[in-house]
């Protein structure tokens, strides 16, 4: 039987109760993975340390969505309407975005990922987009998240493009932050109508290093367009388990 690759999606965090608390990933991310042919397995944010002993056990990265990055790991002071933030799972997730660049492990990035893939690599965030962008359009709906609510239009010389074939899309949106100062190493390849930056590439990865602000693990099941995301992104960490 041919091995499936592994696919290590990083947890946020939830309280149910006073009895029922600890790490949460929503089920659309692993049944993304899982309806096109990867495993997935949900990682735990307890330190760095941790962090890359768990990553090595992986074929392939997803960082999820969740809280806001704590601006103290981009020089800033926080915005008053900054939300909660788990400085242990930044660290834990700057650690692996470090380890899977180093080692050439694919990464899918999603939401509060894509945040934290730029952070690590040295850029800085909108802290808050309804009070410090100008005119900016709806990014936290106000509908079922599997939906789309805007538009988004991609650079044409991207790999976002050739996966999505399309240089304009629609997608949902869940979020009130996102890049501001790009890191370096990356690529702006879409945008939305008011300039937010929508998706990055790592221009030196010779595997899948993809970041999109947006949520593709809650249209795949209706969009093959996303869904054409998780399979490339799988097929990409099959690519790295055949080395």
């Amino acid at each position: 039987m041919k091995k499936k690759p592994i696919i290590g999606i990083t947890g946020a965090y939830v309280n149910h109760n006073d009895y029922m608390e600890g790490v949460y990933v929503h089920h659309d991310y692993h049944k993304s993975v899982a309806a096109n042919g990867g495993i997935p397995i949900i990682l735990p944010f307890l330190n760095p340390e941790i962090a890359l002993e768990t990553i090595g056990l992986c074929d392939g990265i997803i960082l999820s969505g969740g809280e806001d990055v704590d601006p103290q790991f981009y020089g800033q002071d926080p915005h008053p309407e900054l939300g909660p933030t788990i400085p242990e799972r930044d660290l834990a997730e700057m650690a692996i975005v470090q380890y899977a660049i180093k080692n050439n492990v694919p990464i899918l990035a999603i939401c509060r990922g894509v945040q934290i893939l730029n952070v690590a690599l040295g850029g800085t965030l909108i802290q808050d987009i309804p009070s410090q962008v100008n005119k900016p359009i709806q990014h936290t709906q106000k509908i079922d998240r599997s939906r789309d609510t805007h538009w988004v239009t991609i650079s044409k010389d991207s790999k976002l493009f050739e996966v999505l074939d399309s240089e304009i899309v629609r997608v949902n949106s869940l979020h009130h932050q996102a890049i501001d100062k790009v890191a370096s190493d990356l690529s702006v390849v879409a945008r939305s109508a008011d300039g937010i930056v929508e998706a990055v590439e790592y221009i030196h990865s010779p595997t899948f290093t993809m970041g999109v602000q947006w949520h593709p693990e809650s249209m795949a099941s209706t969009s093959p367009a996303m869904n054409n995301l998780f399979v490339e992104f799988i097929r990409s960490c099959m690519k790295v388990l055949a080395l």
